[in-house]
């Protein structure tokens, strides 16, 4: 009786507010595990707008972060940029642009932004101005605007990757209104469908059946809906019959629901994502869409593919048909910290950890600057131990918990709401904000995933040494974790993926992108940080959905960043633009450019920040690495770096250990460790010890090799000349065995690393494949050599051959390629090399020498495929000819003259050739140009050639 009295007891203190070891808990203050957040706005804290432009239907929480975002924040909108398409709500209605011919490309951007004169305007006979436009609805990756004035309505729904706009009226018709009169060149006043061109972009126009047109030859077109309340538009690829009857077979089936669905197969190492559409016939009986994809999706996809393309700011986009598409990536994995293989000095390291022991923290104390020293301390104390310095390693550990159990607790020690350190629910917006705030973090929510990402990672690294301290307080981590990327869509605090775009494949930082060029995210790298922190946090707690989830994230977004930002593969970003990267993605265009400033050390490192053992895909390309420092260093005028020097050395070592080393053991001792990064300090979130940890590492083992994935999420393998380190390290308190996919097994001990850190040194396959003979020349152009070998044989097999040549490479699968890009009339020598599945390398093919032809002549391309040239026919025009080996349904040729727009056209076929004729040249026009090409079914593209009329 009396225990059962004193539990009664101890549920009505709690009911009332009390909360373990404080006073009286303030009204509004919500327990979580042992910590706690406010629902209560801290005194003389600034809070988010209270207005969200949004209609009834809308009842869970609105997201914030996204392209479509600024609807919900404005009267109206700002430019949204879904691509292929920028639209805008304006008061007269819904402005289309179709930026696909348009995007420029210079020093400063690839630009695509919306243009407020073209192309059209859809607005509504019965009002000519509407006061708002509202949220009606929104699914992952298309929004639904409603106009509403009195019986006038009009209801808008748009989204990413669709060339469609769909329309639902009430009390009138749709009445579209353009600067200058479109050419109609499909369709007339009695039909229900147009073809139009205005200002060389082309739309059809799909009224319902029975429809028709007046205003034909005016700048106004209206559609009487005869009776209706639908009507959609779609950016048309060209301005052909054919085209426009293939995009009216969807024009009726209205998208009204998009959804993703992911996995993580650790025993694959892979990331399936499926898109999936649904939608509602208005007309007949057709379901699914034409969509299109943009280049991270539709590399990584076996989704068949129709034959039009889209030019936009983030590459090619390419179009599929039906209800779905499937993207598949490998997961390269990331670690807690580097392992203990540097051939660094010990004691000198142990050294820089003394140094930052002795330390007392000055910095900022908002939610990013703090942050950024929670990062620095979860980065140092697995250092610490690894030079056997408990004692430091003890103290930055002892930090990071009094720091995060700090801001992780609402009420002060007599209950009452803390006025900083502390974080705020807002349920209005469904978000956690931190006070302080910083960056807009509050009043426009930016930023979270770069803020909180800290957090979340650096309670991983206690929740790996200290298990009671993560059960205890891992609902105020989690809590972060759902505010940045909510992955429960029953979860009514939060909106779905607040920071993440599914679509996109990457994140956005501005909550309300109000601005003219849409949203935008600079730092990509402190997004893969947050990422990072979700899959260590979920391994080190045993949260397979926050760990599955941190995956789908980071190898998204990886494979975005490797397109978008740096282009890796140097086939994303346009000729003209010459930066080595995009620093800051928005929706209309890549910038090469920060929020802060315009020096060069910041404007590339601000993608590498914070450098941990969770950025290893920035090693995956040190042949891009080498690129981009060596740009970097141009642009600054050489190597006399004034700010960010440990960053700059870290990100050398992965193309050049060796000079990396030079420039830190010639500079470090001008480092004072306490110092601020813009008095020669290290930069805010780094350390010296990290930074030699780092690069003596990457000298000892070489660069993560992306070629092999694990069957766990913590675990990678390093490549140096053909020599590999298997790393894995196990969260569990049991010993287990990672399995690499090159057949690799290494056994790791519990709570530990396998290697560097209490033995293990890993193993497996270390025969290379023999060298490729037979190497010759196939054919040559001004600027370009075709080559084929011999395979080579291997006792695994071969996986891949490396082209070499003037101090570049071309990797490939086959034994034939094309390289591009070359000067003409110039000698190069190429060699050959082949590569297996353990990263073994063979010795070099015997070289052959090639001439290329001189300037002026295409030359005669020729490949197992096709047989293409261009032919000069007169001082102002050339032609294209393509001729396959097998015969082709259809040949597209895609080129740009002097680096300007994009164009692509269907090729017209003359007997066995294919042929597009191209005017408006001059002596010493470049055209750049490549095809896609039909071949027994599958649909391939060639590679980029060169010609100088």
């Amino acid at each position: 009786m009396k225990k059962k009295m004193l539990s009664l007891a101890l549920a009505t203190v709690l009911a009332a507010g009390l909360l373990p070891g404080t006073g009286q808990a303030f009204t509004g203050e919500v327990p979580l595990g042992a910590g706690s957040y406010s629902t209560v706005l801290p005194a003389g804290a600034a809070d988010v707008q209270a207005q969200i432009y949004k209609t009834g239907n809308v009842t869970g929480k609105m997201p914030t972060n996204d392209w479509w975002s600024s609807l919900a924040w404005v009267q109206h909108s700002e430019a949204q940029y879904p691509h292929p398409l920028a639209v805008k709500n304006q008061s007269d209605g819904f402005r289309i642009y179709n930026p696909s011919g348009r995007i420029t490309a210079n020093s400063s951007c690839v630009c695509g932004w919306i243009n407020d004169i073209h192309d059209f305007t859809v607005g509504h006979t019965g009002s000519g101005t509407f006061t708002d436009a509202k949220v009606d609805g929104f699914s992952d990756w298309f929004v639904k605007a409603q106009y509403q004035n009195g019986a006038s309505s009009m209801n808008v729904s748009y989204g990413h990757g669709s060339p469609y706009v769909y329309f639902n009226f009430g009390g009138g018709n749709p009445q579209l209104k353009f600067y200058t009169p479109p050419t109609v060149w499909s369709g007339s006043a009695g039909s229900s469908v147009l073809g139009i061109t205005i200002e060389g972009a082309h739309y059809g126009l799909f009224g319902p059946t029975g429809s028709t047109w007046s205003g034909i030859g005016t700048n106004a077109l209206t559609n009487a809906l005869n009776g209706k309340t639908y009507f959609s538009i779609a950016a048309l690829p060209d301005n052909t019959a054919a085209t426009l009857n293939k995009f009216k077979q969807y024009a009726y089936s209205h998208v009204t629901d998009t959804k993703i669905s992911y996995g993580y197969n650790a025993a694959a190492g892979e990331v399936t994502t499926t898109f999936n559409y649904t939608t509602s016939a208005k007309e007949g009986t057709q379901t699914g869409t034409i969509f299109a994809l943009y280049p991270h999706q539709w590399k990584n996809s076996s989704q068949a593919l129709l034959p039009y393309t889209y030019n936009s700011v983030r590459g090619t986009m390419k179009t599929g048909e039906g209800a779905s598409f499937t993207t598949r990536m490998k997961f390269t994995g990331v670690l807690p910290a580097l392992p203990d293989k540097g051939t660094y000095n010990k004691t000198t390291l142990g050294g820089y950890i003394n140094e930052e022991e002795a330390l007392a923290y000055t910095g900022g104390t908002d939610t990013y600057w703090l942050g950024k020293r929670l990062g620095k301390l979860a980065t140092l104390a697995p250092i610490a131990d690894q030079v056997g310095d408990t004692t430091a390693s003890a103290k930055f550990r002892s930090e990071i918990k009094s720091r995060l159990q700090d801001w992780f607790k609402a009420s002060d020690a007599s209950g009452h709401l803390k006025g900083s350190n502390v974080f705020y629910y807002n349920n209005n917006w469904g978000t956690l904000i931190g006070y302080p705030a910083s960056f807009g973090s509050d009043g426009e929510l930016n930023d979270h995933h770069f803020h909180y990402g800290y957090y979340i990672k650096a309670a991983a690294e206690i929740a790996r040494t200290d298990k009671a301290w993560a059960q205890s307080w891992g609902p105020m981590v989690e809590l972060l974790v759902r505010d940045i990327a909510n992955w429960n869509r029953s979860d009514t605090m939060f909106p779905f993926l607040r920071n993440f775009d599914p679509y996109a494949g990457h994140s956005w930082a501005s909550g309300h992108a109000r601005f003219g060029d849409g949203n935008n995210n600079e730092s990509s790298s402190e997004a893969m940080n947050a990422w990072a922190g979700l899959i260590l946090w979920g391994e080190a707690t045993g949260n397979t959905t926050i760990r599955d989830l941190g995956v789908y994230l980071y190898t998204t977004e990886m494979n975005a960043i490797n397109d978008y930002w740096f282009d890796v593969q140097d086939n994303t970003h346009p000729a003209a633009y010459t930066p080595s990267v995009v620093t800051m993605i928005w929706g209309g265009k890549g910038a090469n450019a920060t929020w802060f400033t315009a020096n060069p050390e910041q404007v590339h490192g601000i993608n590498w920040l914070p450098i941990t053992a969770g950025h290893l895909y920035l090693t995956h390309y040190p042949s891009y690495a080498a690129k981009n420092y060596n740009a970097l260093v141009s642009e600054n005028g050489g190597t006399n770096w004034d700010i960010w020097r440990d960053l700059i050395w870290m990100y050398r070592a992965i193309s050049s250990p060796a000079d990396a080393k030079n420039q830190f053991a010639a500079g470090v001792g001008s480092m004072a460790t306490g110092g601020a990064e813009g008095s020669g300090g290290p930069e805010t979130g780094n350390s010296k010890a990290n930074a030699y940890h780092w690069i003596y590492n990457l000298d000892a083992m070489g660069n993560a090799d992306p070629a092999i994935t694990a069957n766990s999420p913590t675990a990678a393998v390093f490549n140096k000349g053909g020599v590999k380190t298997y790393v894995a390290y196990n969260f569990s308190n049991s010993a287990k065995t990672v399995t690499f996919s090159d057949g690799t097994s290494v056994s790791v001990p519990a709570n530990s690393f396998n290697t560097g850190n209490g033995g293990g040194t890993g193993g497996g396959d270390t025969v290379a494949p023999s060298a490729p003979s037979g190497l010759v020349s196939t054919g040559k152009t001004s600027s370009s050599v075709s080559l084929s070998w011999n395979a080579s044989t291997d006792n695994v097999g071969v996986t891949g051959y490396t082209v070499s040549y003037g101090g570049n490479s071309l990797n490939v699968t086959g034994t034939t390629a094309t390289v591009s890009g070359l000067a003409a009339g110039t000698a190069y020598t190429f060699t050959v090399t082949a590569k297996d599945a353990a990263g073994n390398v063979s010795a070099a093919s015997s070289a052959v020498t090639v001439t290329t032809d001189s300037a002026g002549g295409g030359g005669v391309i020729t490949t197992p495929d096709y047989t293409a040239s261009v032919t000069k026919t007169s001082a102002t025009q050339a032609k294209i000819a393509f001729t396959p080996t097998v015969n082709a349904l259809y040949v597209d040729v895609h080129y740009t003259v002097n680096g300007g727009p994009q164009l692509n056209y269907r090729m017209t076929k003359n007997g066995s050739t294919w042929e597009q004729p191209v005017d408006g040249l001059s002596a010493g026009s470049v055209l750049k140009y490549w095809f896609t090409y039909e071949k027994s079914g599958p649909q391939y593209d060639s590679p980029q050639y060169t010609y100088t009329h």
